[in-house]
């Protein structure tokens, strides 16, 4: 594989929502371009970057792929991204690792909550921007109601630098708009190969509507350009493209193209101007960085001779291979078989095998230049998110913001005895997966798992097996709920037995009395007169302790009392550290139940994200969870509600939710206090607890 040098690379993110064909046109792109001998196709499972088999039996991308097309001497980096809510932190990390973002709408869908997603992404990273109407033979395609979306739901400052020659299955060519010439495609061409022609007479109104609206777009970057298009001279094809290079750049223009990946028409064009738009490496602006160890900023541009700087965006599990990571030449270049320092984690890596990915395959190369992007395996300590640099220059890059999880659930192995093998899979699917996170709760007895969506997790469990050929099935978690008082009591626990030799007593009076939320536990020692020798009382202690861990309504821990022990007896020979814990234990269990006991349940604050047009189908859902509505303000395209809810009501609420919001609602929450529990429900969770503990 040739080396590029960083003038020579493009990074393109290619992103929008699930299904509108961005893999079927990261796919065309490599081959038309001839850097992949074969045109695949997601129905036949055999698309470039669609190769695990969840991708090939589900039709749609769940990770990140990687893919190159070599175009008039230019290696452009395709990162082709799922576009499905589920599994948008792969979205996120191809973003961050790109110059550019190709946004694909489907040109009979257009804007989707996916496109959304990725626009907000691509904004908050601050990168240019391109819009791509894919699927244009496909019937009710329409590009100018697309547009139309875009304009009013994205951004007003779309712009079109090609419209479609016929729409539909009468889609056969495009008009460029900077070089004013129509491409007529060649029927049944394999390589988007067509002819150039003079627009056809019933185009000439559309193309000189839709260039008006270029013309007027570029004139605004440049003063100079205002002051000739206003004075109506024309601004050249090379001048026109200069002025949209550098618009896409500071966010003023988002050039619009069209195309079909299925026929591979429009791809020789937007290879094109990918290559003449997108900026490259060398002419981006320095990264934010810091000296590890320091303080201090530092600043890193795409430059072969400065330090050595590369990010990790991903990394996957290969059967037989191990962890594969993909990474990001932020600055310096790096040779085959170099030594790298990762700095926080004190280790060093040895680029074995440096590689660039085509789809599942993987070119060795020699090098890789500042700006490009790479490929490794069997790295011994280094992660996703992480930093490579050098010893004698140590940096660290800002990581990746990945999305946090918003379902959780539990999960249980089919088979006795695999537990170990479970934990194992799951910690390799998390540095697969940043977004999903897992844990086992002692106190639940359970093993759980989060992620972004019922759907996510369900993958999880399906890679579970076929990588670690470990069967597990999704169960809903369970809730730590907690027990407190409400008012005081006091009484005696009294432990005496006599079997013949040595027998116990152990006899003592205690005083609870509830205390303010989030006080905890507190004991006092407040026995006069040793009717209690003082080696004892800690054993009081210790069996009141012992107790209030098996509650008195359900089942659930005690907490936020306090508890004196002011009285009691002894017996010279009989009475032991062992007799006074059993009396402690005694003690609670017969005052405990005088003292109002009320079970507690965990609550959540809750800020759920919502479209306008059903702002009060989402209240409403959130009130019936027994959720107190705060308030609501605008955020952004949407409404943003504050919430408090009961954790027990947020079972599966990411699907109820998508459902509700056609996929435009998200949420997150955050434990908030103990409160509670109405004494129906109460009377249920108590009945479920003692149904547990009967089995």
């Amino acid at each position: 594989m040739r080396v590029y040098p960083g003038d020579a690379i493009r990074n393109v993110a290619v992103v929008g929502h699930g299904g509108s064909g961005k893999t079927s046109l990261v796919d065309a792109l490599a081959f038309v371009s001839g850097s992949s001998k074969r045109h695949g196709s997601v129905p036949d499972g055999t698309a470039l970057t669609d190769y695990t088999p969840d991708e090939i039996e589900r039709q749609y991308s769940i990770n990140l792929g990687l893919a190159y097309a070599v175009w008039r001497d230019t290696k452009i980096n395709l990162i082709d991204t799922p576009g499905y809510l589920d599994f948008m932190g792969d979205a996120e990390a191809g973003i961050y690792a790109a110059d550019a973002a190709l946004i694909v709408l489907s040109a009979t869908a257009g804007v989707e909550v996916g496109t959304e997603q990725v626009w907000d992404f691509a904004t908050e990273r601050g990168i240019p921007r391109m819009f791509f109407v894919s699927l244009m033979d496909k019937e009710h395609a329409n590009f100018e109601k697309v547009f139309e979306d875009i304009r009013d739901h994205i951004t007003p400052k779309v712009v079109p630098i090609e419209i479609p020659i016929g729409e539909g299955p009468e889609f056969h060519g495009i008009v460029n708009l900077f070089s004013k010439k129509c491409h007529m495609y060649r029927k049944g061409t394999k390589t988007g190969e067509y002819d150039e022609v003079d627009i056809p007479d019933e185009y000439q109104a559309t193309v000189d509507k839709y260039t008006e609206v270029l013309a007027e777009n570029v004139a605004e970057v440049d003063d100079e350009l205002i002051e000739r298009y206003l004075e109506g001279e024309e601004i050249t094809m090379e001048e026109a493209l200069a002025a949209t290079k550098k618009g896409m750049a500071e966010g003023k223009i988002f050039p619009l193209l069209c195309g079909s990946a299925t026929l591979t028409y429009g791809t020789q064009a937007i290879l094109t101007k990918l290559k003449e738009l997108v900026p490259a490496p060398t002419e981006i602006a320095p990264r934010d960085a810091q000296k590890w160890g320091s303080a201090d900023p530092v600043e890193i541009a795409a430059k072969d001779d400065g330090p050595f700087v590369a990010q990790i965006f991903k990394t996957i599990s290969e059967p037989h291979v191990g962890d594969v990571t993909l990474f990001r030449v932020w600055s310096g270049a790096v040779a085959n078989g170099a030594e790298a320092w990762n700095a926080p984690r004190d280790t060093v890596e040895k680029l074995s095998h440096l590689s660039v990915a085509q789809g599942k395959e993987r070119d060795e190369v020699a090098r890789l230049s500042a700006g490009d992007i790479g490929v490794v395996a069997k790295l011994k300590n280094t992660h996703t998110n992480d930093t490579l640099s050098t010893a004698s220059s140590p940096i660290v890059l800002p990581k990746i913001p990945f999305p946090e999880p918003i379902i959780v659930m539990a999960v249980s192995v089919s088979k006795r005895g695999e537990e170990d093998k479970l934990g194992t899979g799951l910690h390799k699917l998390h540095e697969e997966d940043p977004t999903f996170h897992h844990e086992f709760n002692a106190e639940l007895r359970q093993t759980l798992v989060r992620g972004r969506g019922e759907r996510h997790l369900q993958v999880i469990i399906n890679r579970l097996e076929r990588k670690f050929g470990v069967k597990a099935e999704l169960t809903k978690p369970g809730i730590a709920y907690r027990e407190t008082f409400k008012s005081k009591g006091e009484g005696q626990g009294k432990h005496k037995k006599q079997s013949g030799g040595r027998g116990q007593y152990g006899d003592c009076w205690i005083r609870i009395a509830p205390l303010a939320s989030g006080k905890g536990y507190e004991f006092e020692n407040k026995i006069v007169g040793g009717v209690i020798p003082g080696k004892y009382v800690p054993a009081v202690n210790k069996g009141v302790q012992e107790a209030a861990e098996r509650g008195v309504v359900a089942g659930y821990p005690v907490v936020d009392f306090k508890v004196e022990c002011y009285d009691g007896s002894h017996h010279s020979v009989d009475s032991s550290e062992q007799a006074y814990r059993m009396a402690g234990i005694l003690a609670f269990r017969n005052v405990a139940a005088r003292c109002k006991p009320v079970l507690l349940e965990p609550i959540t604050e809750v800020e759920v994200l919502t479209p306008d047009d059903v702002l009060g189908d989402v209240m409403g859902d959130l009130s019936g969870r027994r959720g107190k509505i705060l308030g609501s303000e605008p955020d952004g395209r949407l409404t943003k509600i504050k919430a408090y809810v009961p954790e027990a009501e947020l079972y599966k609420y990411s699907t109820q939710l998508h459902s509700l919001t056609s996929g435009r609602g998200t949420f997150g929450w955050k434990f908030s206090s103990y409160e509670p529990v109405p004494p129906d429900i109460a009377k249920a969770v108590a009945a479920e607890k003692e149904k547990e503990n009967g089995k």
